[in-house]
């Protein structure tokens, strides 16, 4: 078994690897618009985590970046040992579990190949029809709200950070706007407030208003 990830699952690997291949997905953009209210997050308060969402289907939907090199997706394969595939699939279905379901990619280790290093990985997405899709915000809310959250799994802008800081380690010329635009971001609210991850009510660490976090209204769940 072969499992993708593209998200915390690059630097957070906390499950049994027989072999790890760096690569690339197509047909898939990674945004931060899946809501975290087990790990980067709470109810009525969640966070922001990456999920990945078709080419033809992003086309239609708001954003505020257009390149068609953002149609890419690096990211990282590993093999599962066989004697471990039941056990570390249990394990992360129970940490992908906020509406990621798993489907199937083919994985390449360059833009250049035309044959795949990775056959059918397994891979867990957010769909835009699942419960804890939020899809598009404006990215100065987006920024604050992945600044401020926190959940059980720590602060949400460690998970940014430590998502970019992979990116460029794994592939420092890899396309991402959306990724590096939020790191940009955060990275200023950090400098002029302090580190992230504060109360959700009233004020953060260094000052920063810490208004409601809750769910986002239906029109910006499904990304209008």
């Amino acid at each position: 078994m072969w499992i993708f990830g593209y998200g915390s699952l690059i630097w957070k690997v906390d499950f049994p690897v027989a072999e790890r291949v760096p690569g690339v997905i197509r047909g898939y953009v990674r945004r931060f618009w899946q809501g975290s209210h087990d790990h980067r997050g709470v109810p009525g308060a969640p966070g922001r985590v990456v999920t990945l969402i078709p080419y033809d289907e992003w086309k239609g939907m708001t954003d505020e970046f257009r390149d068609e090199a953002d149609s890419v997706t690096w990211g990282v394969a590993y093999r599962i040992p066989d004697d471990k595939v039941d056990e570390v699939k249990a394990h992360l279905d129970h940490r992908e579990k906020d509406g990621y379901t798993v489907h199937e990619v083919d994985v390449f280790r360059s833009l250049k190949d035309d044959t795949p290093a990775v056959t059918r990985a397994l891979c867990y997405m957010g769909t835009t029809q699942n419960e804890s899709f939020h899809g598009h915000k404006p990215l100065d809310a987006l920024a604050e709200q992945i600044y401020r959250a926190r959940g059980p799994s720590g602060p949400n802008d460690e998970y940014l950070l430590n998502l970019a800081k992979a990116m460029r380690d794994l592939k420092p010329d890899a396309v991402d706007h959306h990724l590096f635009e939020l790191e940009r971001r955060v990275l200023a609210l950090r400098k002029q407030f302090g580190p992230g991850g504060g109360p959700i009510n009233g004020f953060a660490p260094g000052g920063i208003p810490g208004g409601d976090l809750g769910e986002e209204p239906e029109h910006l769940a499904n990304g209008s």
